[in-house]
């Protein structure tokens, strides 16, 4: 072969080689749809309005908002939008996870970690359910648009028996809380009758909202009665339909009153349930943390094994670890009748759904076996395995989270809502699995693709 037309050839795969690493790099880089329409072609939409699949359908966003929907070929868009083929996939909402932890430190990185963990696994809104004055900063910055992360509401430092004494002191610090910006205040265990009641009075004086843990002196029919933006993880629950409550100690009582739930009057739960639907609470039941700490079916080092908890470091998986351990091998742990008490619980959650009490999804990630975000797709499962259909599992993260947060635009697919978007291999309405086979995720206006979900995952992992 002459030399110039070996140097031709050569050059025509040199330009060859450097166009498919140019565009397989590209692939790895999220899009920013602030600069460029996005647009999802011929694909099946969820639009969690209804119980309904919307087939064959064009959906374009711009600049984090969806612009337009309809069906495939009828709706128009630049030439120079990015295309997402979505042919036999499925579009619905991000997901929100309304109980997380983002570490309570002054350093961002161990935050701007667990951010990442959400929404690379579709989670588009978290609530912070243990709040740090770093927290506010960190809000700032995602609603600057500097980071990949879920939409972010913040608590402040935790009220429990240790940090408020008087009610003087907690009227202080929830007046502290307000002007500083936090979004709700945490209620922790340990709170007195007074405190709470100081709590609940300022909280409504200067108009910021609580949430969180019920303390067992309060209890749960007054804690109704004060308003909870929402109770968490059915704390006080059990122990509502325990009668002769007073005379139990709460160390007895045990974890969420697993050790006293044989002596629970399941006929009082239409009482419960009809409490919390006309006071308009809203619970967050955290099933997960039940299920991967509390229940006996689950050994940890089987948990331990699970693919996710390589991306948890082995001094908090040796925690996690003993944690379940300890609490296993306490004298009053016994296995059958916590696996009853897993059942009360299911039934709960059953009933308040069936009788018109506001649901929330969480998994109180990272907690013991929940890692952030994994641990959210366990939580549907368990919502369905307590007897919601895959559909009603997936209002709790969609819809009643834009209903809890007074933000219509969040939680559905529909013109004018915010982007927030999950694609998914599979139809989640037929098996709630379906929510974890992710082929991408727009979130904080940012397209990600699975090639760059899985690059980014894997420079996370811990082991």
């Amino acid at each position: 072969m002459p030399q110039h037309a070996t140097d031709k050839l050569l050059r025509t795969a040199l330009a060859c080689f450097l166009l498919l690493f140019c565009f397989g790099a590209l692939a790895q880089e999220p899009v920013h749809s602030g600069k460029r329409e996005i647009v999802f072609r011929a694909v099946h939409v969820i639009p969690m309005d209804k119980e309904r699949v919307l087939e064959n359908q064009d959906v374009v966003v711009k600049d984090g908002v969806i612009t337009a929907l309809g069906n495939t070929g009828k709706v128009t868009y630049g030439k120079d939008a990015l295309v997402i083929d979505g042919k036999g996939k499925y579009l619905m909402p991000g997901l929100a996870e309304m109980h997380a932890h983002v570490p309570p430190v002054d350093d961002f990185a161990p935050m701007e970690e667990v951010l990442q963990l959400f929404a690379l696994n579709g989670i588009t809104t978290i609530r912070g359910m243990l709040g740090h004055p770093r927290h506010l900063q960190l809000r700032d910055r995602i609603n600057g648009g500097e980071l990949i992360s879920p939409r972010f509401y913040t608590s402040g430092p935790s009220f429990n028996g240790n940090s408020v004494k008087t009610p003087a002191q907690a009227a202080e610090m929830v007046r502290e809380q307000k002007q500083a910006g936090y979004d709700f205040l945490k209620l922790h265990p340990g709170l007195t009758p007074e405190t709470f009641a100081a709590i609940a009075k300022t909280a409504k004086e200067v108009d910021i909202p609580f949430a969180g843990h019920v303390s067992y002196d309060v209890g749960i029919w007054p804690a109704i009665v004060a308003g909870y933006a929402s109770i968490d993880h059915l704390d006080g629950f059990v122990e509502g339909l325990v009668p002769g409550l007073d005379s139990i100690p709460e160390q007895e009582a045990g974890l969420f009153a697993m050790y006293i739930a044989d002596e629970a009057d399941e006929s009082r739960i239409p009482k419960l349930v009809n409490a919390l639907r006309e006071n308009n609470i809203w619970v967050v039941p955290t099933q997960a943390l039940a299920e991967r700490w509390i229940a006996a079916d689950k050994a940890p080092e089987a948990l331990r094994q699970a693919p996710e908890m390589v991306y948890m470091d082995a001094a908090t998986l040796e925690k996690w670890t003993s944690a379940k351990k300890d609490m296993m091998q306490h004298p009053k742990y016994d296995a059958a009748e916590i696996a009853d008490y897993i059942k009360l619980r299911q039934k709960l959650i059953y009933e308040s759904n069936e009788n018109g009490v506001g649901l929330l999804l969480g998994s109180d990630a990272p907690q013991v076996f929940n890692v952030p975000g994994f641990s959210t797709h366990h939580e549907l499962r368990y919502l369905v395995d307590a007897g919601l259909s895959p559909y009603e599992a997936l209002r709790t993260g969609t819809v009643n989270v834009g209903r809890y947060l007074n933000r219509p635009d969040i939680g559905t697919i529909k013109a004018g809502a915010a982007a927030d978007l999950v694609l998914l291999a599979g139809n989640p309405l037929k098996d709630i699995t379906q929510t974890q086979n992710i082929e991408g995720v727009l979130v904080a206006k940012r397209w990600l693709p699975k090639a760059y979900i899985a690059q980014e995952l894997k420079k996370l992992e811990k082991r």
